[in-house]
């Protein structure tokens, strides 16, 4: 939602603040169970001045799962697009699903839960962006697959085990424990890959080019708002 005209940074603050209570409450309530005046409680605002922040209950649920899709598509189409071989490129995708699911906990327990209450184009865009994101992991699949990394069941079942591998990790993961994004990103992989057919010198070669890519770039990003700059990969 764009920010109104005439309004400074301390509005931006203060609604930004509102958008993360709201995603807290929407993941512990429900979208649909959660009011408007729970929000207003929660933050310590009126009807009236909450909705001069926020413009309506929807605009917040936009937020919230543009928060989610904005940074992860973008990451994902610069990592398709990284002169690398698939195998690379898998986990490195892998592992920027896995940080925006780390950090971003309460929306995405939104986002998977709440999301059909949207409504019309809002609803339609969303959709759009899940396929766009879904298109980029099984053209990754099957390049791999085409190039003999490894043998994979039929594309889409195969996007949906990679899917299905890393979406319920919000469900149990916990930040700050034992395992973090690079660890669970090179378990989950190692497992795709093997279960897939894919050579054991393969997966060691996937987490020797992925820590040197990383090395390159000093860190992932660890901030879910960040998206990163492609850089060209040798080899």
């Amino acid at each position: 939602m764009p920010r109104p005209p005439g309004h400074g940074p301390d509005f931006e603050v203060r609604r930004q603040k509102i958008i993360d209570t709201a995603a807290e409450l929407f993941a512990r309530q429900g979208y649909a169970a959660t009011s408007v005046n729970d929000l207003g409680r929660a933050v310590g605002l009126a009807k009236g001045a909450l909705y001069y922040y926020i413009g309506s209950k929807e605009n917040l649920l936009i937020e919230i799962q543009s928060r989610v899709m904005s940074p992860l598509l973008a990451r994902a189409r610069q990592i398709a697009e990284l002169d690398a071989d698939p195998l690379l490129r898998l986990r490195l995708l892998s592992e920027s699903l896995l940080t925006i699911i780390y950090h971003r906990l309460d929306h995405i327990w939104v986002y998977e839960h709440d999301y059909r209450s949207l409504s019309g184009s809002e609803l339609e865009t969303l959709m759009g962006q899940r396929a766009d994101f879904e298109r980029l992991i099984t053209g990754l699949l099957t390049e791999a697959a085409e190039q003999g990394a490894f043998r994979m069941p039929e594309p889409r079942l195969a996007t949906l085990q990679f899917l299905n591998l890393h979406n319920h990790t919000y469900q149990w993961v916990r930040p700050g424990g034992r395992w973090d994004p690079a660890y669970l990103s090179r378990a989950y992989c190692a497992t795709l890959f093997r279960g897939f057919g894919a050579a054991e010198s393969s997966l060691d070669d996937a987490e020797e080019r992925a820590a040197a890519f990383k090395a390159d770039r000093q860190e992932l990003p660890l901030d879910p708002e960040a998206v990163w700059t492609a850089v060209p990969v040798g080899g």
